[in-house]
């Protein structure tokens, strides 16, 4: 992770990251981004998480 993914991320955080509020956006950022890490690297790292994979004709 780099200093300026984190910084672009803390720079553009989502809305309701903001209306909670941080007392530092940039851990805050920093935390966001190695959980979405996490679940990108291992699918099944995120808990209550169901990942389903269709094929375009097996769509409604």
């Amino acid at each position: 992770m780099t200093d300026e993914r984190i910084g672009r991320r803390a720079a553009n955080l989502l809305p309701e990251e903001t209306t909670t509020g941080s007392a530092d956006p940039r851990a805050q950022a920093e935390a966001v981004l190695a959980e979405s890490d996490e679940r990108e690297d291992d699918p099944e790292a995120a808990p209550d998480s169901f990942l389903e994979h269709r094929r375009s004709d097996e769509t409604v």
